[in-house]
């Protein structure tokens, strides 16, 4: 009786919440170029190609955007967990249903010249941090018009070059997570269990054919702002590369397989490096210790490594279908993680869409509170829901989600744990 009570009053929080937002709907198109909408129209995008022009340009024009989010919780959780201070069952700190913290992105884009297009997102409020925050910007040239060189105009019909303090293009995933307050682009509530998801100072080149897509990208080492001038040797760059192919089938079927490799000689933030937070919010005892990513969980490395993932995706009409399959090895232990996911969306119809995920990680796993990691821990976690696009730039999803730990230490709050409930979220993005 209590859950029958808790999902009709996250139900009639959904609707009014949707209401309030219903009457603002005042969608406009950026004139910008080679640019991902941050809307319904974004979903599946990716990295734009050469096919994706956009605008004709005739001259400069400043956009300024945002995306607004807030999320319903009402997760329930437990442990087998035996505290080695006391002897007994950890006690989880009660948690509750409500309001989470709303989460807002700024952004900034400017079309600058025929193919010179610039982008900057700020964190105005997250989970993470609570100030304001730039998460990177980024300059995406597709052409050089003012080289006047035909030599050049020509190579730029298949290159393009991204330069900034910018989201890696490492595998597809980040394509389809929340990014804070952006949130559209994910059909679901929570992000992937291993959230390989960093900014890094670098640059990437890409070159887009008949849709095959290369990409070769160079990082310059860290994950925040803090270069480490007076340690050359602390500053080793990351290298990453993806290769793959995109491409309609008919006039209404579309396959994508991509392959991304990503090698650093000193362990860095890939899937520590998000700055917002999870949407799990005080799970498993993380109301007491504080941990802004809650449910997620990341590799216990401490030196370089190496990552692999590839990811199928398939659309036929309103289904669509896409997959993880990653390993991240640790060089000089040989220690890795194992991490799949199969996503599937089918729209009902253009505005009303169904969904569900199956996520698992299993290896050499670090987990706030998990002890010593364990070779053999593993995480699975089922999500499945729905989303309702009210318009183009609003969007209201429910989300039910459990989630289990398995082979964690005795001493550990994850030994046997397990939460599950349901999430609601409304978002806006423009």
């Amino acid at each position: 009786m209590k859950t029958l009570k808790n999902i009709l009053g996250t139900t009639l929080a959904l609707l009014l919440f949707g209401g309030l937002f219903n009457g603002a709907y005042a969608q406009y198109k950026k004139e910008l170029q080679y640019y991902r909408p941050i809307d319904q129209s974004g979903i599946y995008m990716f990295t734009p190609n050469k096919d994706q022009k956009g605008y004709e340009y005739d001259g400069f024009k400043m956009y300024v955007g945002a995306g607004l989010t807030q999320q319903w919780q009402d997760l329930f959780e437990k442990t087998a967990g035996i505290n080695p201070a006391t002897g007994t069952t950890y006690a989880l700190t009660p948690i509750g249903n409500g309001f989470n913290l709303p989460t807002a992105n700024l952004y900034l884009d400017a079309q600058l010249a025929q193919g010179m297009r610039l982008h900057l997102t700020t964190y105005l409020s997250s989970r993470h941090h609570n100030e304001t925050w730039v998460k990177g910007g980024y300059l995406r040239v597709d052409a050089l018009p003012m080289l006047h060189s035909d030599v050049i105009d020509n190579i730029m019909q298949y290159v393009s070059i991204k330069i900034g303090d910018m989201e890696i293009n490492y595998g597809d995933t980040h394509f389809l997570r929340s990014d804070n307050a952006n949130t559209i682009y994910n059909d679901l509530v929570g992000n992937y269990l291993m959230d390989s998801f960093t900014t890094m100072d670098g640059a990437e080149v890409y070159v887009f054919n008949k849709g095959f897509i290369g990409m070769l990208g160079y990082a310059g080492g860290q994950a925040g702002e803090h270069p480490q001038v007076s340690n050359p040797d602390g500053r080793r760059p990351g290298i990453y590369a993806k290769l793959g192919y995109d491409s309609k089938v008919g006039d209404d079927a579309r396959i994508r397989l991509t392959g991304s490799i990503f090698h650093d000689a000193r362990y860095q933030a890939l899937y520590a490096g998000d700055r917002s937070g999870s949407r799990y919010y005080n799970i498993m005892g993380d109301a007491v210790s504080g941990d802004p990513f809650s449910g997620r969980v990341h590799p216990a490395f401490h030196n370089g490594f190496t990552s692999f993932m590839i990811n199928p995706y398939v659309q036929v009409g309103g289904l669509n279908l896409f997959g993880v399959i990653e390993t991240t090895k640790e060089m000089t232990t040989g220690n890795n993680v194992q991490q799949y996911a199969i996503d599937a969306r089918y729209f009902v119809s253009n505005s009303v869409y169904l969904a569900a995920r199956y996520n698992t990680v299993k290896g050499y796993l670090a987990v706030s509170g998990s002890g010593n990691p364990n070779k053999s821990s593993s995480v699975d976690r089922v999500q499945f829901g729905g989303g309702w696009f009210m318009t183009p730039n609003i969007l209201a999803k429910v989300e039910y989600v459990s989630q289990n730990y398995k082979k964690f230490a005795d001493a550990s709050v994850y030994n046997g744990g397990e939460f599950h409930g349901l999430m609601l979220e409304a978002a806006i993005g423009f």
